[in-house]
């Protein structure tokens, strides 16, 4: 039997759409990440070349930087199924352009950069179309599991998306860009099929104004402000993603074939917490395990960093994904129930561009601390700061740990310090 959800035709095309789009990116980025390394390795030294891979990140969060308050806007005021399908059809276009450079022969940094420059862009109003999109598709009821759901979708995505993006490179390395165009092409096919949705007026204002009003809810409502950025500041300073080419070259020595189950572990362990939580929601103590998830990220980003094993760092990579997916489920459950609806797509991009920040700009800083620190001391140091970090946002916000289940009253209160534990 379908979960609830997924019964649901809207949310069901939704979720394919989601999957699809999400396997054609991992591939698409693995092959970028491990094409820029490759290519820079031909000329360069290990920390020189890490370096150009902490500059994909940086090259990917500027447009989202600069787009987000005009992204979060547009979700809010447009129809978030238009602007989806407009997203998913510019990746189609990178993925385009990518799979005719590699098979002309004449892929290159340049090309590699600008790519990702537009994957930023589409990235930047992606994120908030499809985060508000989401919750308009399901009963308020059923929501932690569409998230749950979702996020699974993501992460299935993202163990299938390394693993095929590695298997068809080593086949003929256009491969990976052909398959990614054509599932591209697909989710926008799923997006079109879902039926409208109504849509909540904003405030009225100028448009600077009612952007200015998502930044304002997210400064005053304590809970979602501190759930943001503990994603933001944990993820920053304790991603590994970037230094993934680094260990599978230079460190565990498994070439292109072990960057796959490399990328692909911690969406692994996800995976299977998202599956957990999707027939199972938890249900009591959110916020203190929230917590607790991202201490077991951190610590398993230090181990990660210190080993030489092959199936010790699958092992480690494994539990991190679990442990990221714990905080991720319980954070956007938190956050979604907690904002209305017509605050839903400004929030969301300002929890894109948290999200965005950690992943992107902490890729820029790992290539930049290898360079400095060498790859193994970088990792270790960013896993610990992710431990220490997590502590620290347990005393500035109370409001993390005091949130005890995801009931709140209909409708969702505004206010800083209302939270669901009723404090």
């Amino acid at each position: 039997m379908l979960p609830e959800p997924l019964r649901i035709p809207g949310y069901r095309y939704f979720w394919l759409a989601r999957l699809m789009t999400t396997i054609a990116q991992m591939a698409m980025v693995i092959v970028i990440g491990w094409q820029v390394y490759d290519i820079a390795r031909e000329t360069m030294g290990i920390r020189e070349a890490a370096f150009r891979l902490g500059l994909i990140g940086l090259v990917q969060f500027v447009p989202l930087f600069v787009l987000t308050p005009i992204s979060g806007w547009t979700a809010d005021r447009l129809d978030r199924r238009h602007i989806a399908r407009a997203v998913v059809s510019l990746e189609l276009f990178c993925a385009a352009i990518l799979f005719a450079a590699t098979y002309g022969g004449f892929i290159s940094l340049p090309i590699l950069f600008g790519v990702a420059a537009l994957l930023g862009v589409a990235r930047a109003f992606a994120g908030p179309a499809l985060g508000a999109l989401a919750p308009n598709l399901v009963p308020r009821e059923i929501l932690p599991q569409a998230i749950a759901l979702s996020s699974a979708a993501w992460q299935t995505g993202a163990i299938a998306g390394p693993a095929l993006g590695g298997i068809l490179y080593d086949v003929t390395p256009r491969l990976p860009y052909g398959l990614s165009a054509a599932l591209f092409a697909l989710s926008v096919l799923c997006l079109f099929t879902i039926p409208p949705i109504p849509r909540t007026p904003l405030r009225p204002g100028s448009p600077f104004d009612q952007m200015a009003d998502g930044l304002a809810y997210v400064r005053r409502n304590k809970l979602v402000l501190g759930a943001i950025t503990l994603d933001l500041f944990a993820v920053l300073l304790g991603g590994v993603t970037a230094m993934l080419p680094v260990y599978a070259r230079d460190i565990l020595h498994v070439g292109p074939d072990g960057l796959g189950p490399l990328r692909a572990a911690p969406a692994a362990g996800a995976t299977l917490t998202a599956i957990l939580f999707s027939i199972r929601p938890l249900k009591t103590n959110v916020g203190v395990k929230m917590l607790a998830a991202v201490v077991v990220f951190g610590a398993a980003t230090a181990l990660f960093g210190l080993s030489h094993s092959f199936p010790l760092s699958l092992a480690c990579l494994a539990v991190l994904g679990a442990a990221d997916m714990f905080s991720v489920y319980i954070r956007q459950s938190l956050i979604q129930l907690h904002t209305p609806d017509e605050m839903r797509g400004r929030v969301a991009a300002v929890s894109t561009l948290a999200i965005s920040a950690s992943n992107e700009l902490g890729e820029t800083r790992s290539g930049f601390t290898a360079a400095l620190l060498g790859p193994v001391a970088a990792t270790v140091a960013g896993g610990i700061a992710a431990i220490a970090v997590t502590l620290l946002w347990a005393g500035l916000f109370p409001q993390l740990r005091r949130a005890t289940t995801f009931e709140l009253p209909d409708p969702a209160p505004e206010e800083a310090d209302v939270v669901s534990s009723g404090v």
